[in-house]
């Protein structure tokens, strides 16, 4: 009797996939900058009168041009940086935080999906505690680490991981019966059991929580900034709002947007080479 559980041919064609998908179809590409400038001009005529209380584009882009957005790479000191600086200092605090809610969520979600009375001690709980809003833990987060930056990282590392926990717990909970049959035939011993069936089963729901994960990190890094303060682009926003810098403001929503967007891409397209294809549908 051969039995293959674990071997899976490789494909390069979820990694080409969007490749492709913009080759055949030139609509992909023209259709949001057709969406962008569309919204852009509405902006525009909307903004258009006299002391309007927002900046239109145009005012946006004079405002913030030197030097935001011709040298973002600037540095004069204390706060006084840069986007690139203020998204930078940023992603670090989501790149620990979120490492680290990784790590902790699914060795928790492997353990409470595999273990019945662990799901049921541990689930009420999980699920309490992940509706508190971030925010709601940063006072908890000073007053006990008495520094910002760990305060913040603390922050980012409880709002990324109930996603990571209750995803990986459900994937391990959705494991085949089949396959838990065939490890019995095989008498496959718990390591073998472990990374031959259990994570190749559970890997797509593991990653649909991190996809969830680092997409509530971006949003959760940029609130704890506003109250924390040091160099981010969440504090940069907020010193914008009291000195009634309106175009930094959108300039900077910008960035947080399109990074927001970069870092759900690149853990989609890391998931769409690890997930196997027959899985990533």
């Amino acid at each position: 009797m051969a039995t293959n559980i674990t071997t899976r041919p490789k494909t390069n064609k979820a990694s080409n996939s969007w490749l492709s998908k913009l080759t055949k179809s030139p609509r992909k590409i023209v259709a949001p900058f057709v969406a962008i400038f569309v919204f852009a001009l509405i902006w525009q005529l909307m903004t258009s009168g006299e002391n309007p209380n927002l900046p239109s584009p145009i005012t946006a882009i004079k405002e913030t041009w030197n030097p935001y957005i011709i040298n973002p790479f600037f540095d004069n000191g204390g706060t006084d940086k840069g986007l690139f600086w203020q998204i930078l200092a940023s992603l670090q605090r989501v790149a620990i935080g979120f490492s680290l809610a990784a790590i902790v969520g699914i060795a928790l979600g492997v353990l409470i999906g595999a273990n019945s009375l662990m799901y049921d001690a541990l689930d009420p709980l999980f699920q309490v505690l992940r509706t508190i809003p971030p925010l709601a833990w940063l006072p908890i987060s000073l007053a006990a680490l008495r520094q910002s930056d760990p305060s913040a990282i603390f922050v980012i590392f409880i709002t990324a991981i109930w996603p990571i926990i209750i995803n990986t717990t459900v994937g391990v909970q959705q494991i085949p019966q089949d396959y838990r049959n065939v490890s019995r035939v095989l008498q496959l011993s718990k390591t073998e059991y472990f990374f031959n069936i259990l994570i190749p089963s559970a890997v797509p729901y593991i990653f649909t929580g991190l996809r969830i994960g680092i997409g509530l990190s971006w949003l959760a890094i940029v609130a704890a900034e506003m109250l924390v303060g040091g160099v981010g682009i969440g504090f940069f926003i907020w010193d914008a709002y009291n000195s009634s810098r309106l175009s930094q403001i959108i300039l900077a929503l910008i960035y947080v947007g399109v990074v927001g967007l970069i870092l759900d891409r690149l853990v989609g397209f890391v998931a769409s080479l690890v997930v196997p294809a027959d899985q990533n549908k």
